[in-house]
């Protein structure tokens, strides 16, 4: 049975919320050190079983591996950068950008609803997908919609025609852009997203 918990100080720092990029598996102890010098943190994450000599154990994981949010003010991050697990903040070249606050809003509310929740693949309309599980695994296409909130179709260019399939969310994974990807028929794939989306 998967659950969220989180871990959150309420300490006195008050401003923007700014993702850290920590590293793997330093989430927790970041967290504390941080907590410790007096600024306030939120490391959502969530309950997930795993099998270990045939038992079920369950371990609270991030809900965002690698990544930590803080509040602080930017124009004085050096200590927050010097803390043990802290690898960058999150922005714009050397310029950190806040997280909006209803982003963390809305992740606040979800761990506090108690509803189940793990961590999910980023996908956008238009990008290049792959289909990892049933009978057209291996095929790639284009993300062209979301249905509901477990479906997605993907359009799939076979033989230079199109065919749209409406398939779990769970059976499709982002791939990597490359320039073969990039060269390979735009105007075919623009024309297919236009008369799929019209």
């Amino acid at each position: 049975m998967r659950s969220l918990s989180a871990k959150m100080n309420t300490e006195h720092n008050a401003g923007a919320w700014y993702a850290l990029q920590v590293k793997t598996r330093w989430e927790t102890s970041t967290t504390t050190l941080l907590s410790g010098k007096g600024y306030r943190t939120f490391l959502p994450t969530f309950k997930k079983e795993r099998l270990c000599r045939g038992k079920s154990q369950e371990l609270t994981a991030p809900l965002f591996p690698g990544y930590v949010f803080c509040q602080f003010d930017p124009h004085n991050r050096l200590p927050v950068l010097v803390t043990p697990g802290v690898i960058a903040v999150v922005g714009r070249g050397r310029i950190p950008v806040p997280v909006e606050d209803s982003e963390i809003e809305a992740i606040q509310r979800m761990i506090s609803s108690g509803l189940r929740a793990e961590p999910w693949p980023y996908l956008e309309v238009g990008q290049r997908v792959r289909i990892d599980d049933g009978a057209l695994s291996g095929l790639r296409g284009i993300l062209l919609s979301f249905k509901g909130t477990r479906r997605i179709v993907v359009s799939v260019s076979l033989l230079r025609r199109s065919v749209s399939l409406e398939i779990d969310r769970s059976s499709v994974s982002a791939m990597a852009s490359s320039l073969s990807d990039i060269f390979e028929s735009p105007a075919a794939e623009a024309g297919l997203l236009e008369a799929a989306l019209a």
